[in-house]
C-alpha cells in the first residue's frame, strides 16, 4: 500500500499523473501520519458507514477504509479519477463518488449504500472555504447520521465548538449547538500539510443530538432571528434586531424586560436558552 503520509511517495505519485495542487479548491494533504488514524478512531468503527467530503489523495480514506464498515468518499476534483484508484485498490470496503457534495443527494447515498451498518457519520478533511455551508448543510438537512468529525481551520473550530453566550459565540455556534454536541479533539500544526496553509488546524467532532436542547415555536424564524442577532456584532441587540428585522425597538425593549434582560445586551451575551425564550416571546 503506499505511504501517503511519506511526502516523497506523494510527491512522485503526484508527478507522475501530472497534478498540481488547486488554491480554489483548498486542497493541502496531511503529511502527518498520527492524524488520520487519530480522525478515523474518533469517527467510527466496524459497525460504522462512513461519508467522506473531499478524500483529495486518500489519506485519510485510507485509514477509514480500516477502521468502518464501509467509507463513500465524495470527491469534487475529477483530475483524482487517475489517483485514487491506485491509493485505495486494496480497500473493497471504499466508494467514490466525483461530484459535488452540496448537490448531491446524501440522503439516497445513505439509505443506498449503508442499509447493512448500524450507523452512519460523516468524517473529512474539509476544505476551509467551504467548513461552515457544509457542516450547516449536514445539520439542517437531519439526515440519519450520529456524528460529523472534521479538520477545520482551529479559529473556526474554536467558534463551531464555543460556549453560546461567550464572545467567540456566532450565529453558526448557536445553530451547531441546537443540532449537536460540539468538542474540540485535537490540535494539528500547519507543518503537518503538503503545501502548509497559513494557519493551524484543529479535528472537531459534533455529536448529533436526538432531540433539541430549547423548545422552539418556529425554527426557521429561530435562525432567521439569530441571523440578525449577529448581523451586526458591535451593536446592541435591540439596535441589530430591529435594523434587520424591522421590529420595533419599543417591542424588544418590553420583551427583554419581561426575560430580565438589559436593553443594552448584546446578543453574544445571551445563552441558547435565553435566545429561544427572546425569540418565542417576540414572535408569539
Amino acid at each position: 500500500m503506499l505511504n501517503l503520509a511519506d511526502i516523497n511517495t506523494l510527491e512522485k505519485l503526484l508527478k507522475s499523473e501530472g497534478f498540481s495542487f488547486k488554491k480554489s479548491l483548498g486542497q493541502n494533504f496531511l503529511i502527518d501520519p498520527s492524524v488520520c488514524p487519530a480522525m478515523a478512531e474518533a469517527a467510527c468503527d466496524k459497525e460504522t458507514g462512513v461519508i467522506e467530503i473531499g478524500p483529495g489523495v486518500g489519506v485519510l480514506t485510507q485509514e477509514l477504509g480500516r477502521y468502518a464498515k464501509k467509507v463513500v468518499a465524495i470527491e469534487l476534483d475529477e483530475r483524482l479519477k487517475k489517483i485514487l484508484p491506485k491509493t485505495l485498490a486494496e480497500f473493497n470496503n471504499i466508494k467514490v463518488i466525483f461530484g459535488d457534495a452540496m448537490k448531491l443527494d446524501l440522503l439516497s447515498i445513505i439509505n443506498e449504500e449503508f442499509a447493512d451498518c448500524k450507523r452512519v457519520c460523516v468524517c473529512a478533511n474539509l476544505p476551509y472555504y467551504i467548513t461552515s455551508p457544509i457542516i450547516m448543510q449536514l445539520l439542517e438537512s437531519k439526515l440519519p447520521i450520529d456524528s460529523i468529525t472534521v479538520m477545520v481551520q482551529k479559529e473556526a473550530g474554536e467558534r463551531l465548538c464555543a460556549t453560546v453566550g461567550s464572545r467567540q459565540a456566532g450565529a453558526v455556534t448557536v445553530a451547531v449547538s441546537y443540532f449537536a454536541e460540539a468538542e474540540i479533539l485535537f490540535g494539528v500544526g500547519r507543518e503537518s500539510f503538503m503545501p502548509p496553509p497559513n494557519v493551524d488546524s484543529a479535528v472537531i467532532q459534533l455529536k448529533i443530538r436526538d432531540k433539541a436542547p430549547i423548545f422552539l415555536k418556529d425554527e426557521k424564524k429561530f435562525f432567521k432571528f439569530v441571523k440578525a442577532c449577529f448581523a451586526q456584532r458591535r451593536k446592541t441587540l435591540i439596535n441589530t434586531v430591529s435594523n434587520s428585522l424591522g421590529v420595533s425597538k419599543d417591542k424588544l425593549r418590553e420583551c427583554l424586560s419581561e426575560l430580565n434582560l438589559s436593553d443594552t445586551v448584546r446578543s453574544e451575551q445571551l445563552t441558547l436558552d435565553q435566545l429561544a425564550d427572546l425569540c418565542n416571546l417576540l414572535f408569539n
